[in-house]
Order: C-alpha cells, then structure tokens, then sequence
C-alpha cells in the first residue's frame, strides 16, 4: 500500500514517472495524456527553428514524432528533466523534416510535369476529398523521397511511383547491375525503414493505422530484422 501511494500525486492520479512507463509498455491513454501535456514544448522548438518553405504544420507533425519518441525512451529514475531531455529529439526530427521537404521541393521542381495518374483523373466533386487524396500522395512521396537514391529507386520502380508502372525484381537489378535476390533484399530493407514508427508516423495517422498496436508491432518487426542482419540497417 505505501508503494502505492508513493506513486500518485495529492490529487490521486498517477504520476509522470507512473506515466512514463504505462506508455512504455504499451499503454496508449498515458501515451497521449504525455503526448497532450508536452505539446506546447514542441511549439516552443517549432517557433525557434528556420522552416525555409516547410508549413508549421507539418513542422508540428515532425517535433510531435520527435517528443513521441522521446517518451519511449525516457528513463524518469535518472533524475533529468523531461523537457531537458526532450528538446534535443524533438529539433532533430524537425530539421530533418526541413531538410527533407527542401530536397523533395528541388526535386519536384527539376522534374518536367507528369501526365495525371489513373487515380487523379477520377471524377471528384468533394473538395475534401482531393485533399485527402493529395495530402497521402505528397506525404507517401516526401517519406520514399528520405531514402537513400538506390533504395528509393527500387521503391519508386517497385510500385510505380513515378507514374511509369510497375517493375519486378530481374528488371529493377538490370537497371542497377544487381541481382532480382539483391533487390528482393533491398526492398525488404526500404520497406523496414519505411514502416518504423517513427518515420510512418504522419502517413499512418492519415491512413487511420496509428494505434499503439500499429506502432509496437512495426517496432517488433524492425527489431527483428536487425537482429537477423546482425547490425543496423542503413538508407543506401
């Protein structure tokens, strides 16, 4: 009972420490009580840091994958404080989300227009859904564009992200002097990457696949691929 007490505040509600480590092992209401409670501390990088073009919104969706993963890994029992501890993940994920949208932009921007995909040619009168439509779009493609040039050049051939339809395996590693194996490989590694919560973290929450099971069962799955390689897994 006196263990017990220690851990609740005056008010009788659980404290951070208790906070931290629900969310750690899963509990998704601590998750967001956490998430809720230090947001304004992922305002306060955002405000401080040079977007160039990057929306604050989106800025916001990348400080917030920074605070998330902070929460993961936060150890309550070494006495720092949170914010302390925090700031650094949350300026990183935002600069690098500012790096990320500036090389997609230059990209887009040397690239002579495309002919509108089937899916864009769709007859749609709700406003709301060409936007849905076009946010996945732009942020499927910002997310393959932060992957180093062969594998994203695997995942654009893969499934047809150009435009230009899809590719299998012998004809990819022809383009690239491998093998089909080498690129089943690759491919898998890319899709690893991809998948991590947290890079997938904007894509999953417009998909609707962002619940804590989502995310566990990516961070499992990735943690046992790089167990089978034996090391981490690089961008290349």
């Amino acid at each position: 009972m006196e263990r017990q007490h220690h851990r609740r505040d005056d008010l009788g509600q659980p404290t951070e420490a208790v906070l931290f480590h629900q969310a750690q092992t899963g509990g998704r209401e601590s998750l967001n009580t956490l998430m809720e409670t230090h947001d304004g501390l992922v305002h306060a990088v955002v405000r401080r840091q040079v977007l160039g073009d990057l929306p604050y919104a989106e800025a916001l969706q990348a400080g917030r994958i920074g605070l998330w993963r902070a929460i993961l890994r936060f150890e309550p029992d070494r006495g720092h404080a949170f914010s302390t501890y925090a700031w650094p993940s949350i300026v990183h994920h935002v600069w690098r989300a500012v790096k990320v949208h500036t090389r997609a932009s230059r990209a887009q921007q040397a690239q002579p227009e495309a002919e509108p995909s089937e899916w864009q040619c769709i007859a749609c009168t709700d406003p709301a859904t060409i936007v849905a439509a076009w946010t996945v779009h732009y942020t499927l493609h910002a997310l393959v564009a932060r992957l180093g040039e062969r594998l994203r050049s695997i995942i654009v051939a893969r499934y047809g992200l150009s435009g230009q339809g899809t590719c299998f395996y012998r004809e990819i590693g022809a383009h690239l002097a491998i093998s089909g194996e080498r690129v089943r490989q690759l491919h898998s590694e890319a899709l690893v990457w991809l998948r991590h919560p947290a890079h997938s973290y904007h894509l999953r929450s417009l998909l609707n696949r962002h619940q804590m099971s989502d995310y566990l069962w990516a961070e499992q799955e990735t943690q046992r691929w790089l167990r089978k390689r034996g090391g981490r897994h690089g961008r290349s």
